[in-house]
């Protein structure tokens, strides 16, 4: 199987703007586009091939005909045929809800669902934008409560700063936000479960305020102050650079100044790459396909070594 690119799925959300568009060169129709999902099997959004042979099919189609050839054995042997990950870019034009993700005992126990650890990684930043990650102090679960009822959410949370190239580690549990004027790339567990708690009392366009998910939120959230989200990564051109490993996913940084060749004999996994600089033509034993900055692709687990041809490409690298 060659390397595959899909048809983005794009998502309007009420605090959506234009820069998938601007800056990625997605093909959005409104002013509100806040995500394109690049490689889902979430149902109702499963990507479909866009390129070659495959093109039309859907990636879910691909894994049940395939599973060991696309997937890889040891992913067959923890996920069946689920695909395990969701990889997004996100456009924020205004701040996100505060919300977090419950972890996978209790998405399970309450959805039938995976949890959400989720990594971001900034694209863009507009001057002073920034994020929400985690609280400024230890919380207790009654502190917390109260400030919901009291309107005081905002005194107890953490702000970072952010530009280019920071990355950010998600744990479930953990409050957060994307603030207004990032875009950022998202890699993820397979759920589509947030709890929202704060929502900036904001209306959506039949002025109507959204869902609140106010007590279900009470047992999920981490509530002691941890500085366990900042990715320090090295960024050494031309290898790859370690930027998390999980055990939801691995995600490696490359930055290439000149032609790469990869042996994944032993590697056992898919590997997707997410462009977020450049351009490169990734080859495999059965094709190639050129990505640009702002597109993705998927290369099977089938294959035995991977050829990134570029003069110029910053990439992420994504494994299990």
């Amino acid at each position: 199987m060659y390397p595959l690119k899909f048809d983005p799925i794009l998502k309007e959300r009420l605090w959506g703007g234009t820069k998938l568009k601007e800056v990625l060169g997605k093909p959005i129709t409104n002013d509100i586009t806040g995500e394109s999902w690049e490689i889902s099997t979430v149902k109702g959004d499963i990507s479909i091939v866009a390129n070659g042979a495959l093109k039309g099919t859907s990636l879910q189609q691909l894994i049940e005909d395939n599973p060991v050839a696309v997937l890889g054995k040891s992913v067959v042997d923890r996920f069946g045929t689920d695909f395990p990950i969701l990889i997004k870019f996100i456009d924020a034009k205004q701040d996100l809800s505060i919300q977090l993700h419950p972890n996978d005992e209790l998405a399970k126990e309450r959805h039938d669902s995976f949890g959400k650890t989720e990594m971001w990684y900034i694209m863009d930043a507009d001057k002073d934008a920034n994020l929400i990650v985690g609280f400024n102090k230890d919380v207790s679960k009654e502190e917390y409560a109260a400030s919901v009822a009291n309107d005081t959410l905002l005194d107890l949370l953490n702000y970072e700063t952010v530009k280019e190239g920071d990355t950010f580690f998600i744990n479930t549990g953990k409050i957060h936000a994307i603030g207004a004027g990032v875009l950022l790339a998202e890699i993820q567990q397979t759920s589509d479960v947030t709890y929202r708690v704060f929502d900036f009392n904001r209306r959506d366009k039949n002025g109507n305020l959204r869902e609140l998910h106010t007590e279900m939120a009470l047992d999920a959230i981490d509530y002691d102050k941890k500085d366990d989200f900042k990715v320090d990564y090295p960024t050494i051109p031309d290898t790859v650079n370690t930027m998390v490993d999980c055990p939801y996913f691995k995600t490696n940084f490359v930055k290439l100044t000149a032609d790469l060749q990869l042996n994944t004999t032993g590697r056992d996994s898919f590997t997707i790459y997410m462009c977020v600089g450049g351009a490169v033509e990734v080859c495999n034993d059965f094709g190639s396909a050129t990505i640009k900055k702002g597109e993705t692709i998927l290369v099977p687990a089938s294959s035995t070594h991977i050829s990134l041809k570029s003069s110029g490409a910053t990439l992420l690298e994504v494994t299990i």
